[in-house]
């Protein structure tokens, strides 16, 4: 754990998108060969890399902008094969990995925009498109049901902030 008292400022970023179509949920499975959380349920994201900023033209003189958006829809695109619109806040959550790393993660709600679901099998090999009562009959990362309940609220003008359902 010595990486984390090195440079506490440093976080692994991640983001990922609560999808919604036709007022239901998409949830992947991670794959079996997954380091972290195999075979368990999930909703699509991936994690920001310098890559996907440092090479283009800044927005202002010092600033990139809509980094994390830029990063959600390629993230969803190469993962599920789909195009994401209206991206908006949802909550965050942090926790330090086995392997030492902090790992930060900002959660957001998506609508449906175009595409067919295309799986990367190394990545997920399953999923679905479930309604908030049906998400509970699957072995989901713990947490994302909560999250899933807290985006059903927002859809719905209800803004709270995360609660164990």
């Amino acid at each position: 754990m010595g990486s984390i008292t090195e440079n506490k400022y440093l976080h692994e970023v991640a983001i990922t998108a609560i999808i919604v179509r036709n007022g239901k949920y998409l949830i992947t499975r991670r794959s079996a060969n997954k380091k972290r959380f195999p075979r368990m349920w999930t909703v699509p994201g991936g994690k920001l890399e310098t890559n996907d900023y440092i090479s283009l033209p800044k927005d202002t003189t010092d600033y990139w902008y809509n980094v994390l958006e830029k990063v959600l829809r390629r993230e969803v695109k190469e993962e599920v094969g789909l195009d994401i619109l209206n991206i908006v806040y949802v909550t965050s959550l942090a926790t330090i990995h086995s392997d030492g790393n902090p790992s930060l993660v900002i959660s957001c709600l998506a609508d449906y925009q175009s595409g067919e679901i295309i799986l990367k099998p190394d990545e997920t090999d399953d999923f679905r498109w479930v309604t908030l009562e049906e998400a509970k009959t699957f072995q989901l990362i713990d947490g994302i049901y909560d999250e899933l309940a807290m985006a059903e609220n927002q859809r719905k003008g209800i803004k709270t902030e995360w609660q164990r359902s």
